[in-house]
């Protein structure tokens, strides 16, 4: 009845003035038409590539065909193409499935797979079942929300998180970090955990978890050490990495194998989740591991078997985009994409070092080179940033506290296969323009500082002439 749940939404409401008062509300938006994109996970710019559009349309022009002749392919000719009938362990399942899941664990060197809705799925599903009663959970303090979530519902006895820093090469330390962490590091957690005698002796199993490419500061983790420290400090071979892999793969390694196999880690990594929504450009989720961990899997975690499997279309997708990375044509848009991330740097770094807009805490990007197609931007006012650079035509996000920790905000570039150097230039004129405005607000009255600001904003700046363009 109108007006009965007044007086939930009377709180609801005053919760969400709270947060819009400390400048946190979150809204849905459409991204513009007309804006370049440098928002979306989608760096290989798959999902709008022609070749793996027409692989996808012909897979299912192919399965429209044999439905309609009632032919058997790989699976049942009758299942729905829409839909998929069910969760898994009753009628969502078929050899189809199963194909592309010993195709994947091929691909990137596992023993087996599971396919999950989503990658946040898989995280979820995992980390709530594995650890039991006794366990400990080590965790990077900025992985995945989902990881957090898994851990929640876990029966794990204690859950500790380590700094971030600690596990990133020694060329991206502490100096270079925007957010200085309160927690120990890695090795100093597990040297403490090895001198429990449970932990010692191997009784307690202990999971790290981490990330192979951060999505919200383009750091990769340094997974060799995290492997050593593991062996080092858990020589009963009771420490089990798990790397979430969802912003990596299709990035790292031969073919986009993913980080794990670019450092041949397959065998000291107890389980990968790997996400499609990014770099893969479609849908869903994997977790990689062996096959008695598959099977429990299948009989505990709570994302598999309480909700409606993947359709043929996510199957179909997801297959395509495999066989175009199996194929080898990926690697000249990872290339080019390896050739932005170095320019991009390279403009943000020179545009820092003219107008030196960190003397007024306007702006900062790290001075080390990405290698990733994440590229943070580091400002007090990333809300204003974002949305000049959206109104001169190119889409970049806020990312605010809790998102990141509070004093770490900033605009994040992400980087794609199908942006040129022309684009990129256009983003660094724009971020100019706007430190320019800026600048002239703290240093001048306020009048004077809005008419600069008016001029500015309405300024035609000139990029043709840049230098160090890639030949693209």
């Amino acid at each position: 009845m109108p007006g009965m749940n007044k007086h939930l939404d009377d709180k609801l409401g005053s919760v969400l003035a709270r947060r819009k008062s400390n400048g946190k509300l979150r809204r849905l938006n459409n991204t513009p038409a007309n804006c370049v994109d440098f928002s979306s996970n989608g760096y290989l710019s798959l999902s709008t590539n022609s070749a793996v559009q027409k692989s996808l349309i012909e897979r299912l022009q192919l399965e429209v065909a044999v439905h309609e002749k009632g032919k058997k392919i790989l699976h049942d000719p009758h299942r729905s193409i829409l839909g998929s009938g069910g969760s898994r362990l009753l009628d969502g399942n078929s050899p189809f499935a199963e194909s592309l899941e010993t195709k994947i664990a091929a691909f990137h060197g596992a023993e087996a797979a599971l396919l999950f809705t989503s990658a946040y799925d898989a995280n979820t599903g995992l980390l709530s079942c594995v650890p039991q009663v006794g366990d400990v959970i080590v965790y990077d303090e900025l992985i995945h929300a989902s990881v957090h979530d898994g851990m929640r519902m876990s029966r794990a006895s204690r859950r500790i998180p380590f700094a971030h820093s600690s596990i990133l090469e020694p060329n991206l330390g502490k100096h270079d970090m925007r957010h200085q962490s309160k927690n120990l590091g890695l090795h100093d957690i597990l040297r403490q955990l090895s001198k429990d005698k449970l932990t010692g002796n191997g009784e307690t199993n202990v999971f790290i978890c981490v990330e192979g490419l951060y999505s919200m500061d383009g750091d990769v983790a340094a997974l060799n050490e995290v492997a050593d420290a593991v062996d080092r400090y858990l020589p009963s071979k009771n420490g089990y990495i798990i790397v979430d892999e969802a912003h990596s793969v299709g990035i790292c390694g031969e073919k986009g194998r993913g980080l794990v196999c670019q450092l041949a880690l397959e065998d000291r990594v107890w389980a990968r989740v790997l996400g499609f929504g990014k770099a893969m450009g479609c849908a869903g989720g994997v977790v990689l591991c062996s096959s008695i961990t598959r099977s429990y899997l299948i009989n505990y975690a709570r994302t598999l078997i309480y909700t409606t499997s993947m359709t043929f279309t996510s199957l179909a997708s997801i297959d395509v985009v495999y066989d175009y990375l199996i194929s080898g044509q990926s690697e000249p848009r990872r290339q080019h994409l390896d050739t932005l991330i170095h320019y991009t740097h390279r403009q943000l770094h020179a545009l820092c070092a003219r107008l030196q807009p960190g003397q007024h805490h306007t702006l900062h990007v790290r001075k080390t080179p990405s290698k990733s197609p994440v590229i943070p931007v580091f400002t007090t006012h990333p809300r204003a940033l974002s949305e000049h650079c959206q109104l001169s035509g190119y889409m970049v996000r806020p990312i605010v506290a809790p998102t990141v920790p509070a004093g770490s905000e900033r605009v994040r570039i992400c980087l794609h296969a199908a942006n040129t150097a022309e684009q990129i230039d256009g983003l660094c004129s724009a971020i100019e323009v706007w430190v320019q405005n800026q600048t002239a607000v703290t240093t001048k009255p306020q009048q004077v500082g809005n008419e600069r600001g008016r001029e500015s904003a309405e300024a035609v700046v000139d990029v043709s002439t840049r230098r160090d363009k890639p030949r693209l």
